[in-house]
């Protein structure tokens, strides 16, 4: 039989191996990164047929072709944007950015984002959902990428966003940079 001693000894033991482990998974680098560009023109009451977002909620001060004073806040903005793989908007799109963002300080330019961004091409198939806080006025942020479909199926990671392009409240262009964690399926 064993002693306590030596019990403790080998549950020690098993503990360190257990977190060994566990570390090496956490420190691993991603299983799939890639960068893009989405291209976000909003409807400012002249654009329509350019358009590709709009202001569909504002605040009661506010109205829905410009942006609402202060820091857009109250705003809420549904997107449909062409997604390219270099920061040209007329390059062919490899697939669309679709969903929601609304400024949510008054303070300073903040908003909430949840989108996926949909691919159809030859490279991939499927979508990447994110969702979570976008401080703008930092240089980059990160938002968290919560799952995925087709060739991204049960992805998880983090994209870090970086505005690459403003023009205004009319136009703006972010640079994703995704790095995926959890791949469930072979990229």
């Amino acid at each position: 039989m064993y002693s306590s001693k030596s019990l403790f000894t080998i549950f020690c033991i098993l503990l360190l191996s257990i977190s060994a482990q566990s570390y090496n998974r956490r420190a691993r680098g991603p299983c799939k990164e890639m960068i893009f560009y989405f291209h976000d023109i909003v409807y400012n009451g002249e654009n329509y047929k350019n358009a590709t977002s709009t202001i569909v909620g504002a605040p009661e001060w506010g109205n829905r072709t410009i942006m609402a004073s202060p820091n857009n806040f109250g705003d809420l903005i549904v997107f449909d944007d062409p997604i390219t793989i270099d920061n040209n908007l007329h390059s062919p799109p490899i697939g669309r950015a679709q969903g929601m963002y609304f400024y949510d300080q008054m303070d300073i330019f903040s908003s909430w984002l949840g989108f996926s961004c949909v691919f159809n091409n030859t490279d991939y198939k499927g979508s990447l959902n994110f969702a979570g806080h976008d401080p703008l006025m930092n240089k980059t942020r990160d938002i968290s990428i919560i799952g995925g479909t087709g060739d991204f199926f049960m992805a998880r990671g983090i994209a870090t966003l970086s505005t690459d392009a403003f023009e205004g409240s009319v136009y703006f262009r972010l640079r994703v940079h995704v790095k995926l964690y959890e791949c469930w399926k072979l990229l």
